[in-house]
């Protein structure tokens, strides 16, 4: 009998994610401030800022994806040994660049750069059958994995500014799924949610709307590739943030405020204006508030949404009521805490830069182990309703 674990795509990644988010910051805030000594050769920063981006949000894609394309074409779930496989190449993929001292670089990158391949080979098959209108989503994955290739490729030039370059539009690349897929499920949820409790109001999702802001994200992309940090760059990211903020504005955010597992999708949508203005501030004014936009987008939106997708996400799929535990909506507050210390903390707290980083860390890791502690049995257990997946 196959396990519980292998039986549907969203089960080891989402629990994969959460055990890196869980380990890998501490480790990391640990080797900041104490010395803490890493398995790698290369720059501890972008260590780190590989890992959060490809093993972390890369985990976190792949459930998404895997749970959500058989929902889109009407087919098979994705288990057993395909799915095995796929979970298989992201564990070696990390377990190579956490002891990627010990390895030739060529070696670790070709184990990491192995695991998008595998996953669009996945999923590629039934979007193309359905001609399913989310096959375009394809370029992303082909996308994120061009940036990892030129990570390792600035690696083995010893060029830690061209590695940081492709981090950041690796970044830029899920910051825009957080927008295509954000602009369809926050609206959605909140007009059910809103629905459900018979509270009035319009939730809109325009098509202009989605066009012009999925637009301006792509010109972001293309800005971060080709023109990154000058004012061009500082100008697209206030657009962006405009228009983010504008978006968000149509959803009843403020009518949602009493359940957990909608306002954290608007407020992990929330942080998307606010790293974009920061961006924009920093770019074209440079003040120093503004200097920790990055976290702003990676902790505040990419984790916040990522938290809040796979806690509905585990509950639904596995036949259980949407209703949040305490201590995950605890989780979500510790979350948005950790990205506000991280973003502000060293202008408005009176701590020095590494004691921000131990308390961030301590507060984003507080956050995961919730979500571990939670959501690890359900994931590795057999549906509550008893049906297959």
């Amino acid at each position: 009998m196959m396990m519980p674990l292998l039986r549907y795509g969203f089960r080891p990644f989402f629990l994969g994610a959460g055990l890196a988010a869980a380990l890998l910051i501490p480790w990391w805030a640990g080797s900041y401030a104490f010395g803490v000594p890493l398995g790698t050769n290369w720059p501890p920063s972008l260590w780190h800022g590989h890992e959060m981006l490809f093993g972390f949000i890369g985990a976190a894609v792949a459930g998404f994806l895997l749970t959500a394309v058989p929902s889109w074409t009407g087919a098979r779930g994705f288990a057993g040994w395909p799915l095995a496989l796929a979970a298989g190449l992201w564990l070696v993929g990390r377990i190579a660049v956490a002891s990627s001292g010990f390895w030739p670089l060529v070696a670790v990158a070709a184990v990491d750069l192995a695991f998008l391949p595998a996953l669009a080979a996945l999923v590629l098959p039934p979007l193309v059958r359905a001609r399913n209108r989310n096959t375009p989503l394809l370029a992303v994955l082909a996308a994120l994995w061009a940036s990892n290739a030129s990570f390792y490729w600035a690696l083995a030039h010893q060029d830690a500014g061209a590695a940081l370059h492709a981090l950041i539009v690796g970044i830029d690349i899920v910051l825009l799924l957080v927008t295509v897929i954000g602009g369809r499920i926050v609206p959605a949820f909140t007009a059910s949610a809103l629905k459900q409790r018979g509270i009035p109001g319009t939730v809109s999702a325009s098509s202009p709307m989605t066009a012009l802001v999925v637009g301006t994200m792509i010109a972001v992309i293309v800005c971060d590739v080709f023109a990154p940090d000058g004012a061009v760059s500082g100008a697209i990211a206030a657009l962006a943030a405009v228009l983010q903020a504008a978006r968000l504005a149509q959803w009843q955010s403020l009518k949602t405020v009493r359940q957990p597992i909608v306002w954290v999708l608007h407020l992990a949508y929330a942080w998307l204006p606010v790293g974009f203005a920061l961006k924009a501030i920093a770019l074209l004014g440079g003040a120093a508030p503004a200097a920790f936009w990055l976290h702003a987008l990676t902790i505040g939106a990419a984790a916040t949404m990522i938290l809040g997708v796979m806690t509905r996400a585990s509950l639904g799929h596995t036949g259980r009521p949407l209703i949040i535990d305490p201590a995950i909506t605890l989780a979500y507050v510790l979350l948005t805490a950790a990205a506000t210390v991280r973003v502000f903390g060293l202008a408005i707290l009176p701590l020095s830069y590494p004691e921000v980083i131990l308390l961030a860390a301590l507060l984003w890791t507080a956050a995961f182990v919730l979500f571990v502690l939670i959501y690890a049995p359900m994931l590795l257990a057999p549906r509550a309703d008893g049906k297959p997946g």
